[in-house]
C-alpha cells in the first residue's frame, strides 16, 4: 500500500538536515552571547539522531515512489520539521509553552510571519537568526531541497516536487527534477545574497540585513524588530525590501528566462502581466486616498501604499504603516489583496494569480459557449489551450478555500473574536500572509489567541501552504485504502 520504508528514510534525512541548520545558528548565538547556544546543540542532537534512527533503519528500501507517498511525505515532513524546530524555542525558553512554540514554527516554516513573540527585540540573536531561518527553509520548500542534494530519490522525486510546489502545476526547468530543484535553489540563493548586500551597503546591521534577506526572498515576513520594517527610517531601505519581496512572488521560471536573456517569454507571460498591473494599479489608487485624506508628502504615500500592497500581495506580511487607520476603503482593498497570491511558482502563499485568471476566462469562455453552443471554445492561456482537468481543479480549489476560510472564520468566531479579527486571522493564516484585519492588524500579533485557537491557526497555515489538496488528501477514506 505504501513504500512505508521509503517514508520514514526521508522523514529521517529530513530530520538530519533540519538539525544541521540548527547548527549555523551557534556562532550567532556564542558571538552575541545571550545564552542560546545549550539550546542549539540540544535541539539539534535531538533532530539529528532521531532522523538518523530513521533513516539507519530504512536505508534499504525499494525506491519505487508512488504519488500517494509523495504526499504523505510532504505533510508529515512540515509535521515532524515543526516538531523539530520548535525545540530551540522550548529548550532556550523564548517560547516556553509548547503550542505556542508550534504557532511560531509552524508561522515560520509555511512562511507565515505571524508571530506570538510581544517583544522580539529581547530574544536571544541565535533565535531570532533560526526563527528567520525556518521562512528561508520553508520558502522553497525542503522538500525540493531534498530532491536537489539527495538524488537518491531517484525516479520518485517528481512526486515530491509536485506535491511540495505551489501552484496548479509545477514548472520544470530542466527534464531531471533534481536538475530543476538545483536551479530553483541556486536562484533563490542568488537572490538572497544580492539582497544581503544591498541591506548592508543601505545601512542594515550584517545581523539584521541576513534576517531581513531571509524573510524578504521568502515571503516570510519575520522581523528582528518589533516595528517591522517601519523601525528602518530609511527610504532606500524599504524600496529595496519591497523590489525583493515581488521577486519572491514571481514565478522563479520567469528568472531563469533572465539567465537565458529570453526577455520576450517575461513580457508575454499573462501571469506577470496581471501581477504587474494589480500592483501598480492597487498601488496608484491607495495613493489617490492617501494624498485626499491623510494629506503627507506624495512619495512617502506612494512609498507607504507600495510597500504595503507588495507586502501583502506576495504574502510577505512586512509593515512600515498599519493600513488599518487608512480608512475604510483602503482596508477593504488591502483585504481582499490577501485572496490573491502573487504567482505560481513563487514562494508566495494565497490563492494565486493565474489561478484568478483562468477562472475569469473559463467565465468568459462559458459565455460565448452558451451564445455558441456549437463551438469549440477552449480557455486559452499564454496562447495555449488550457486542459478541462487544470480547469476544474481550480474550481474545486476555490470551493474548497473559500470553504475553510468560512469554516475557520466560524471557528474564530465561536471564541468570542469579533468578525472582523476572526476572518483576519483566519484569512491571514490560510493565505500563508502574517497581518491581517481587526486585533491582528500589522500593529498587533498573535499572542492573545488561546493556545487550541493557536494550535487550529497553525493547522490552517499548514492547509494552505501544502495547497489544500495535500493535506485534505489524507483525511479521505480512500487514500488510506489498499486500491484507493
Amino acid at each position: 500500500m505504501f513504500n512505508l520504508k521509503l517514508i520514514r528514510n526521508v522523514l529521517g534525512l529530513l530530520l538530519m538536515l533540519n538539525g544541521l541548520f540548527m547548527l549555523l545558528c551557534i556562532p550567532t548565538s556564542l558571538y552575541y552571547g545571550d545564552g542560546d547556544t545549550r539550546a542549539f546543540v540540544l535541539s539539534s542532537a535531538i533532530s539529528f539522531n532521531v532522523g538518523f534512527l530513521l533513516w539507519f533503519f530504512s536505508r534499504h528500501h525499494d525506491k519505487k515512489l508512488t504519488y500517494k507517498d509523495g504526499y504523505l511525505i510532504v505533510s508529515l515532513g512540515w509535521i515532524a520539521l515543526s516538531l523539530s524546530g520548535c525545540l530551540p524555542y522550548v529548550a532556550s525558553g523564548t517560547i516556553p509553552k509548547f503550542s505556542s512554540a508550534i504557532f511560531e514554527t509552524i508561522s515560520g516554516f509555511t512562511t507565515t510571519g505571524s508571530s506570538v513573540l510581544t517583544d522580539i527585540e529581547a530574544a536571544p540573536k541565535g533565535i531570532l537568526l533560526w526563527r528567520s531561518m525556518t521562512q528561508w527553509i520553508g520558502g522553497m520548500g525542503i522538500i525540493v531541497l531534498t530532491v536537489a542534494i539527495l538524488p537518491i530519490l531517484g525516479v520518485g522525486g517528481m512526486q515530491l516536487f509536485m506535491a511540495e510546489s505551489p501552484g496548479p502545476t509545477a514548472s520544470k526547468l530542466h527534464p531531471r527534477i533534481t536538475e530543476t530543484a538545483k536551479r530553483l535553489w541556486y536562484i533563490y540563493a542568488s537572490l538572497t545574497m544580492i539582497e544581503i548586500v544591498a541591506l548592508y551597503f543601505a545601512g542594515m546591521s550584517f545581523y539584521d540585513a541576513v534576517n531581513h534577506a531571509f524573510a524578504t526572498v521568502s515571503t516570510g515576513g519575520f522581523s528582528t524588530k518589533n516595528a517591522s520594517v517601519a523601525a528602518y527610517d530609511s527610504p532606500m531601505i524599504q524600496y529595496i525590501i519591497t523590489l525583493f519581496m515581488f521577486c519572491g512572488g514571481l514565478n522563479f521560471t520567469l528568472f531563469y528566462f533572465v539567465l537565458k536573456l529570453k526577455f520576450g517569454e517575461i513580457t508575454k507571460n499573462e501571469e506577470f502581466r496581471f501581477y504587474l498591473g494589480l500592483v501598480v494599479a492597487t498601488t496608484l489608487v491607495l495613493v489617490f486616498f492617501l494624498q485626499l485624506f491623510v494629506g503627507s508628502d506624495l512619495e512617502e504615500n506612494f512609498r507607504m501604499a507600495l510597500f504595503q500592497v507588495v507586502s501583502i500581495v506576495t504574502t510577505t506580511g512586512f509593515a512600515t504603516a498599519d493600513y488599518t487607520i487608512w480608512g475604510y476603503f483602503p482596508t477593504l482593498a488591502i483585504f481582499l489583496l490577501m485572496f490573491f497570491g502573487a504567482s505560481a511558482g513563487s514562494t508566495a502563499g494565497g490563492i494565486k494569480i493565474v489561478r484568478h485568471l483562468l477562472i475569469v476566462k473559463n467565465g468568459w469562455c462559458e459565455l460565448k459557449r452558451i451564445m455558441h453552443p456549437s463551438a469549440i471554445i477552449p480557455v486559452r492561456y499564454n496562447g495555449k489551450a488550457v486542459d478541462q482537468k487544470i480547469i476544474y481543479n481550480i474550481l474545486a480549489f476555490f470551493f474548497l478555500y473559500l470553504t475553510i476560510f468560512i469554516i475557520g472564520s466560524i471557528v474564530m468566531t465561536a471564541y468570542g473574536y469579533d468578525m472582523l479579527t476572526a476572518a483576519g486571522a483566519t484569512i491571514s493564516s490560510l493565505g500563508n500572509i502574517g497581518p491581517g484585519i481587526g486585533d491582528v492588524g500589522p500593529a498587533y500579533n498573535f499572542a492573545f489567541f488561546p493556545e487550541s485557537a493557536k494550535l487550529f491557526l497553525a493547522f490552517l497555515m499548514l492547509i494552505g501552504r501544502l495547497e489544500i489538496f495535500t493535506v485534505m488528501l489524507l483525511f479521505l477514506p480512500a487514500f488510506w485504502r489498499r486500491n484507493g
